[in-house]
């Protein structure tokens, strides 16, 4: 299923008419809608002099969360570790920030240019364990995608 929404990413990157946060507002609008897990999307963006991540586009309830220190969180984890985080159940870690107590599960996956980790795609879940190594496949392509839209911009 993940895989047939490729060609419809694919089709926003390279809209030439679209600006680049249009693209990924579309991305994040795209996922939330066809993939019914994907109850929250959006993208953060790391501001490395202040060591925070920066709220980009997202799709779903408003959140407080908008400026996120580096190691905070499993978002502020990603950004110091560089590696997807799975969490099936976000009441089993620690290091948690609860945007919606209806929240259950997160993924969060880096985007890199140039090799460097510039930031990442966050998905919250209102599911109980639905991610799976498919997400997080799918998930590293499209950040890919991302990538190439950041680099050009």
């Amino acid at each position: 299923m993940l895989d047939n929404l490729k060609p419809k990413i694919e089709d926003i990157i390279t809209n030439h008419k679209l600006l680049k946060d249009e693209k990924l507002q579309n991305i994040c609008e795209l996922l939330r809608a066809e993939v019914n897990y994907y109850d929250w999307v959006g993208f953060y963006f790391h501001k490395q002099e202040e060591k925070v991540l920066e709220l980009g586009p997202y799709a779903g309830n408003p959140t407080d969360h908008t400026l996120i220190p580096f190691g905070k969180g499993i978002c502020g984890q990603v950004a110091l570790s560089n590696e997807n985080f799975v969490v099936p159940d976000v009441k089993a870690q620690d290091n948690y920030i609860a945007c919606s107590f209806t929240v259950k599960s997160e993924i969060v996956v880096p985007i890199f240019v140039n090799g460097q980790n510039i930031g990442q795609i966050d998905i919250d879940s209102e599911t109980l364990n639905p991610f799976t190594g498919d997400d997080e496949r799918f998930l590293e392509w499209v950040c890919a995608q991302v990538a190439e839209v950041i680099s050009k911009n």
